[in-house]
């Protein structure tokens, strides 16, 4: 599938405001995704550890040849182990833009979606368990626990009740069998926001372990930083910024820079939509941590 490349990352400018790229500066993209903030900071002469599990955002920015930038197949949460691996043991910064990418919501093959039909997937990283595993073996009490928790959906036994009863009859193999299933069992259900999207976080979220991966990576992100680098962290959703904000206000050796997280202007959201629910928070690392 052919993408644009040219997409705006969230909150551009707040971010290179937050780290102040340099020449003589080191910095981890921990979300390498499609790169955009990547080359914000390669732009501004710093060096760039660009990690992500996903293969194929690898080889778009491979294919690049990005003077500067260092390529890290992995998953951040392991950035500690990732960069000792390339004999790094500190950077200036880390920038963290958690969640699904632009480019894995776009192509509609991997499954995030449930506007478009297509294999229930949901895999970052192409290995271990996919949604269509998780929907079609799992119990309905854990399943409805899943999408309470990692949905916020009050409906969720409900949903998993209506999920174990259709694949009773038949596996479900595709976001549109999931997504219409989830509208039926919805209740009072006639338009707007689509039933399914908690759903579809809830699956996300747990086939690829993001908060798990989150609490890991602040870590270390944390150990990582020199005394005085920053951390930025853009999250999408409650259940991200809040493990982002009791990290960075527990005893870690993290300062806060703001007591609210930055947000994007009213111009940023109507240029882009996807970047209304994005929130900023941005932490120094004092120099006793």
């Amino acid at each position: 599938m052919t993408q644009d490349l040219t997409h705006t990352p969230v909150l551009a400018a707040e971010v290179l405001d937050a780290l102040s790229p340099r020449p003589d500066r080191v910095f981890v993209d921990g979300t390498l995704g499609g790169g955009g903030h990547t080359r914000l900071l390669l732009a501004a002469g710093a060096t760039v550890y660009g990690i992500d599990q996903d293969p194929y955002a690898l080889e778009r920015l491979r294919a690049e040849g990005l003077a500067h930038l260092h390529l890290l197949h992995g998953n951040f949460r392991d950035m500690k182990s990732l960069l000792s691996n390339v004999g790094v043991s500190e950077v200036d910064g880390v920038l963290l833009d958690v969640g699904v990418s632009s480019f894995q919501l776009d192509d509609t093959a991997r499954g995030f979606s449930y506007h478009t039909d297509a294999p229930l997937d949901m895999r970052m990283s192409q290995e271990g368990e996919s949604a269509s595993d998780v929907v079609n073996t799992l119990p309905e009490a854990d399943l409805a626990s899943l999408i309470y928790e990692f949905g916020e959906d009050r409906h969720s036994r409900r949903i998993a009740r209506a999920i174990v009863s259709a694949r009773d009859k038949a596996p479900i193999e595709t976001t549109v069998q999931l997504a219409d299933l989830v509208k039926r069992a919805y209740p009072g259900y006639s338009r707007g926001i689509h039933p399914a999207r908690r759903t579809f976080q809830a699956l996300r979220i747990y086939v690829n372990d993001e908060l798990g991966a989150l609490r890991d990576g602040l870590a270390g992100a944390r150990d990582l930083l020199k005394p005085g680098g920053r951390l930025a962290v853009i999250s999408f959703h409650s259940l991200e910024d809040r493990i982002v904000k009791r990290f960075f206000r527990g005893e870690n050796g993290l300062m806060p820079l703001t007591k609210r997280p930055i947000e994007p202007s009213q111009d940023e959201q109507d240029r882009n939509p996807r970047s209304r629910s994005a929130k900023l928070r941005v932490a120094v690392k004092g120099e006793a941590a």
